[in-house]
């Protein structure tokens, strides 16, 4: 297992955007959402990439369909390269409207995973037992990670909703809160329908959260994972990157590409 390393060019061109964060971070984590990849195409892409992941997501339901000793090898593969790991807020939410929460975090933790997402985006939880379930979690071991938003364009959040549950996330021990942005990026969270930054919804959030360092945006899009390096620098955290991406936004985030590259130019270089 490699890990790490000199880069082949590191002494020769540097990172024209600079200062990108090393792990363990703080700021500008990447969260990876995984649909199904096998033992193989997870090992190639964490020996190339895993010094650019943070976290990987397993998501909605899809760690139930995995053969067990299938989940549990690549769960300790994921880990052995100093990633969390975590089954998909649906799935918790599944668990709950079942009552099944307690067991199913202690699965969670018994199978190796070393994260968890607590989310309501469909099935909705009281603040009671949104509490309940990251206190749950974190008496496992596991470092937990909330979600705000609905996943139904038509129940958009107001701002006092936002802001009270990111205080009360974090206050019973969330790690970081991720804003929804589904895997489409569209008609969804901080996006219109055409996948474009809806400035309200935006600059509701941001109110809302009082620290941006403490959320993680789902941005499946390039356009979108660009225009909030834009607006919030290299080491805006960002999530649902499909696994093939995370080297193109790994360019995007050091300006390795054009999109982001002419950020780093001169105003009269970038002229017309």
């Amino acid at each position: 297992m490699r890990q790490g390393g000199v880069g082949a060019w590191q002494d020769l061109i540097g990172d024209p955007l600079a200062d990108r964060s090393v792990k363990p971070r703080r700021d500008g984590r990447t969260m990876v959402i995984d649909k199904g990849l096998g033992l193989g195409p997870t090992g190639d892409l964490l020996e190339i990439a895993s010094e650019y992941i943070d976290y990987w997501k397993l998501p909605f339901g899809t760690s139930a369909l995995y053969p067990e000793d299938l989940l549990r090898d690549k769960i300790a593969l994921i880990r052995r390269y100093g990633v969390y790991v975590y089954p998909g807020g649906t799935f918790l939410e599944i668990a709950v409207m079942q009552d099944r929460l307690a067991p199913f975090i202690e699965r969670v933790a018994e199978l190796g995973f070393d994260a968890a997402e607590v989310s309501d985006g469909t099935v909705q939880l009281s603040a009671a037992k949104r509490r309940e379930a990251i206190q749950r979690a974190r008496a496992a071991g596991l470092v937990v990670l909330t979600e705000v938003g609905r996943k139904d364009p038509t129940e958009r959040l107001g701002a006092v909703q936002i802001h009270r549950t990111i205080v009360e996330d974090l206050a019973a021990g969330a790690e970081q809160i991720i804003v929804e942005g589904r895997e489409s990026g569209r008609g969804v969270g901080i996006y219109d329908s055409e996948g474009e930054i809806a400035e309200e919804e935006l600059l509701k959030v941001m109110r809302a959260a009082g620290d941006i360092h403490r959320l993680i945006w789902e941005a499946p899009l390039k356009s979108q994972q660009q225009e909030l390096i834009r607006r919030f620098g290299t080491n805006v955290s960002l999530g649902n990157v499909p696994p093939e991406e995370i080297l193109a936004l790994e360019c995007l985030r050091r300006g390795l590409r054009a999109d982001t590259l002419r950020f780093a130019l001169p105003d009269e270089a970038g002229a017309d």
